[in-house]
């Protein structure tokens, strides 16, 4: 087959950028309004849309989120000043059922769940994607920072040239026919300060909008609170326990803990300081002790999302590093395959406070390129 003659544009596609649409996905927040914006001034045809996630009138009064109601009106603001069309889409019962639903029963379960990771692989990558191919759109592009790069079988998974921006473990999830459709224009950038120069040049309102903090529908990081009203009754009270057996305490709910928590146990008094180590749902016991107990070596990952050249148990051991946190930088690891979805992961240096319900990310050690990842299912 003869090569395409056609040049590639800076999205990657060969046509010119005027015959090239883009769907924008945009959170109103400054790094997708630059992505917008860059794209327009580069000549491509653009399309703004703004995902409606939930009430956006009780969310005005909610500052640092994101997909709020004052996002939406930033995210309007920004196309009509670029000159570009803009849509908000309705997905309050999706996101409900996809994501709101799954995180309270998950932290009822005694997990600590990260939704972002979820309204990624279910909302904006699924639904929103599709809409985008519904738009007779090229490719859909995003302000996150991370990369695709394009290898000798296909697009890559690349973290992100500022580490400290990085967001592959929030998108360990995207699947090969995802990342062939996506765009994250702003990977290769220095830093969040050069996003906001770019964000400067194009005149911007949203230039020194802060970031967004926690999750869009939590207030103030009051994970309980919600739970409370998405599941009223849920926060049975019940024992704080020493690992040793003992009671210490307790407790008005085990949805108000967290693995690795050690303030505000209410167990004071004692002469060691003590950690939750466990949660125990059943009993409805909270199970603390020091903190030697909460390193972990092997973890149990599933719902494995790998993004490798060849299958994941094409190999009996695949030495990789891995993040089991956000906030964390990726350790040596080696991953022994169970099935193409499931896996246990040994960690060459046992980690604190591995809690089901969070993600285990995997990195190529040698190259700035992510593996995929799964999910931490079992509890420690």
């Amino acid at each position: 087959m003869p090569l395409d003659p056609s040049p590639l544009n800076s999205l990657g596609l060969p046509k010119p950028p005027s015959e090239t649409r883009v769907v924008v996905a945009m959170s109103g927040g400054v790094d997708s309004s630059v992505v917008a914006a860059m794209l327009k001034e580069e000549g491509y045809d653009v399309v703004g849309v703004t995902l409606q996630l939930y009430d956006h009138g009780a969310a005005l009064a909610k500052k640092g989120a994101c997909c709020a109601g004052i996002d939406i009106h930033d995210a309007r603001r920004v196309a009509e000043e670029m000159g570009f069309p803009h849509y908000v889409l309705d997905y309050e019962n999706i996101f409900q059922e996809a994501v709101i639903e799954e995180f309270a029963d998950s932290y009822l379960g005694g997990a600590t769940p990260v939704p972002c990771i979820r309204c990624n692989e279910r909302v904006k990558f699924k639904d929103l994607l599709e809409t985008a191919k519904d738009l007779d759109a090229d490719c859909m592009a995003t302000g996150h920072y991370i990369q695709r790069k394009m290898g000798p079988n296909g697009a890559e998974l690349h973290s992100a040239t500022d580490s400290n921006r990085d967001q592959s473990y929030f998108l360990f999830s995207t699947t090969p026919e995802q990342l062939d459709f996506l765009r994250f224009p702003l990977g290769h950038l220095p830093s969040k300060e050069a996003t906001r120069e770019l964000a400067a040049k194009y005149g911007l309102a949203v230039a020194d909008k802060p970031d967004s903090q926690d999750i869009c529908f939590v207030p103030d990081g009051n994970y309980a609170g919600v739970i409370e009203k998405l599941r009223p009754g849920s926060a049975e009270p019940g024992e704080i326990v020493h690992a040793d057996g003992r009671v210490l305490g307790q407790h008005n709910g085990v949805i108000h803990y967290t693995i690795g928590q050690r303030r505000g146990l209410g167990i004071g008094g004692l002469s060691e300081p003590l950690y939750v180590v466990r949660l125990d749902v059943d009993k409805k016991e909270v199970v603390v002790g020091p903190k030697e107990m909460l390193a972990t070596r092997t973890i149990p990952v599933r719902e494995i999302n790998w993004l490798g050249d060849k299958p994941l148990t094409s190999r009996t051991e695949w030495h990789v590093a891995v993040k089991v946190r956000s906030t964390r930088p990726p350790r040596e690891a080696i991953i022994r395959p169970i099935s193409d979805t499931e896996a246990a992961v040994e960690l060459i240096t046992p980690e604190e406070g591995v809690s089901p319900g969070q993600a285990c990310v995997f990195y190529d050690p040698d190259s700035s390129r992510i593996f995929g990842g799964g999910w931490i299912w079992r509890g420690y």
